[in-house]
């Protein structure tokens, strides 16, 4: 797949639940799949949806997949090299092209930098630029997301949800990523808003070449973003398909 950028293939994670003293004393306890055997890839520019109910694994997979939490098994490729078993320091060099949209609007939000500030941050953890180039980029992400230059004064607790989410995506924009998760990025916005978000990743893709695993419960969401849908049940991907094929033609019952 000389064309993708991510390939993942039987993805495992599993976590232990220990209960009651014996468990903890022995070290034993309940093995939880939370990720049970996840295989799919990503083209460059392209959007694959992740869907299903909460708690069936869809945000798991997107930390495991960007290396934030560590898998059990399994393996993951992202642009032809094998990042499964890499080191913190050894994947440092990467995490600028491997970002991620909390889904907390607030995540990556100081509460106590104002909006300046947490971009300025940003644009300086992987590189050194200068004032002036600061000053040039930060122009530039406020106009990728549509955001007014006043609000560059404004404390997180100052804007609305919308502002808030158009911030995050300026931030992780800040250090260029190719890959982007996006986990339930228009979840707790009002519906018009979402409708912005969209549109504004879409674009996002379109100008800048971005490829997004996009991780929503909301199946006509995905639609509207994606070109291929997987759908989740208990930590197993059950279908996966074009994305209008998915959305009007399943076969799957769930």
């Amino acid at each position: 797949m000389s064309s993708s950028i991510l390939e993942v293939t039987d993805l495992r994670k599993h976590y232990s639940q220990r209960r009651g003293l014996v468990s903890v004393l022995t070290g034993q306890g309940r093995v939880i799949p939370a990720v049970d055997g996840v295989s799919f890839y990503l083209r460059k520019n392209e959007t694959v949806g992740l869907v299903g109910e909460s708690g069936c694994g869809k945000t798991t997979i997107g930390r495991t997949v960007l290396r934030l939490t560590d898998p059990s098994s399994g393996r993951i490729v992202f642009d032809g090299r094998d990042i499964t078993n890499l080191s913190r320091a050894e994947l440092r060099p990467l995490r600028r092209e491997m970002q991620m949209i909390f889904q907390d609007l607030d995540a990556g939000l100081n509460p106590k930098m104002r909006v300046h500030a947490i971009l300025h941050e940003a644009l300086t953890v992987y590189e050194r630029p200068s004032e002036a180039e600061i000053a040039s980029r930060i122009r530039e992400l406020l106009e990728q997301v549509n955001l007014k230059n006043s609000k560059l004064a404004n404390f997180p607790a100052e804007l609305s949800g919308g502002e808030k989410r158009r911030v995050g995506i300026a931030r992780v924009l800040a250090v260029r990523p190719r890959l982007i998760v996006a986990d339930e990025p228009t979840s707790a916005l009002d519906v018009s808003i979402q409708a912005q978000v969209v549109n504004l990743l879409r674009d996002l893709q379109k100008h800048l070449g971005l490829t997004y695993l996009f991780i929503s419960h909301d199946l006509p969401v995905v639609e509207l973003v994606s070109q291929k849908v997987a759908v989740m049940y208990l930590g197993r991907i059950v279908e996966m398909g074009l994305a209008e094929s998915i959305a009007h033609q399943p076969r799957h019952p769930y």
